[in-house]
């Protein structure tokens, strides 16, 4: 039978199946296998290496990678520590693990199931890692290439409009004829924000799966780092302007608040956009920001679909509120000044 691979797996070609090592070895994130379906539940369908989204069905065969994943509106998964007898898809884009927690409007369906079938291996019958395979070469460094300005996209929440946020942005740096690169830092594998910021006219758009990262939770802050660095490597072939960042997740999710506490990594923002899904969120995280001594340039996201909820930010607070006519604009760029200072301002907590 025919296996469909999971985008996670597209630098995997060629495998072998281990079946005696199903009950032995012990997964790690990017570990790759053979899976398969068990039952239909929330995940219907699996994005392939075509990153096209094909659909299932019992007893298909997938090749996934291992790995977590923390989403406040889906789930909640790890990589298990013993064989199980079953296994959940965590995420479209091939990430199976073992499911934690489910959003109360999943609970129903619960989660698809799998059956390993056997590990992926090469010739010398080592497990295909994804990690492995596509490991960037450089470590940090401190420094962002070609004086390119960085601009953060965070937001309060998932899906609180932060990619959106971000892709109208270049949009509007990309009509003031600004070369601009985006970057999705954080997240669960997945091509549909990366297709997205592509689809709003930016010059070039990666992710953390670019480097085979099946996901980024969990991740210690120095391979963030390390992830970050590879990333701006990789945008740097276009000399871009502008580097658009997006850290997937809320103020409060795990990586998003160790980086926004790592000196080392604000020393290389200049700039940060905020977005909210309401306007109690957004004035509540300008006090949670403070607190770690952060100060957005602009308020934007989902609340800014409502004039009623911009009214009531404008009336609490006089920092710029963005819509995505605004964003969009060519006359974004003003609020960005060729030589921001907002990076220098920042009294980093380390």
């Amino acid at each position: 039978m025919k296996i469909k691979r999971s985008i996670i797996c597209k630098s995997i070609n060629e495998i072998n199946i281990d079946q005696a090592i199903v009950l032995t070895h012990q997964p790690k994130a990017g570990d790759v296998a053979v899976f398969k379906v068990l039952e239909i539940g929330k995940h219907t369908r699996i994005q392939c290496a075509d990153e096209k989204n094909h659909h299932l069905f019992p007893n298909d065969l997938i090749l996934g990678a291992f790995g977590t994943r923390y989403a406040t509106n889906q789930l909640e998964g790890y990589v298990p520590t013993t064989p199980l007898s079953e296994y959940h898809i965590l995420g479209q884009g091939g990430v199976i693990g073992e499911l934690k927690s489910i959003h109360k409007r999943f609970e129903l369906k619960g989660p698809t199931t799998l059956e390993l079938v056997g590990y992926a291996v090469d010739k010398n019958g080592q497990v295909f890692n994804t990690k492995e395979i596509n490991k960037g070469q450089s470590k940090f460094q401190n420094q962002k290439p070609n004086n390119s300005r960085i601009i953060l996209s965070i937001g309060g929440a998932m899906d609180s409009g932060k990619t959106t946020t971000a892709g109208y942005l270049c949009r509007g740096f990309s009509k003031a004829g600004q070369k601009t690169a985006y970057i999705k830092l954080t997240g669960t594998v997945y091509s549909k924000d990366k297709d997205f910021v592509k689809d709003c006219g930016t010059d070039y758009v990666t992710d953390f799966s670019s480097f085979g990262f099946p996901s980024t939770y969990m991740c210690d802050l120095n391979e963030l780092l390390d992830l970050y660095q590879n990333l701006l490597n990789e945008v740097a072939q276009i000399i871009p302007r502008n580097i658009v960042i997006e850290i997937a997740d809320g103020l409060l999710q795990r990586e998003t608040s160790m980086l926004l506490r790592s000196q080392v990594f604000m020393n290389t923002v200049d700039d940060i956009i905020y977005s909210d899904g309401s306007s109690t969120g957004a004035l509540t995280a300008l006090h949670l920001l403070k607190d770690i001594n952060i100060k957005p340039f602009a308020l934007s996201g989902l609340f800014t679909a409502a004039p009623l909820l911009i009214d009531e930010v404008k009336a609490l607070c006089d920092m710029p509120v963005l819509d995505l006519e605004a964003l969009s604009n060519l006359d974004v760029q003003k609020y960005f000044p060729e030589k921001s200072e907002q990076a220098k301002n920042f009294a980093m907590v380390g």
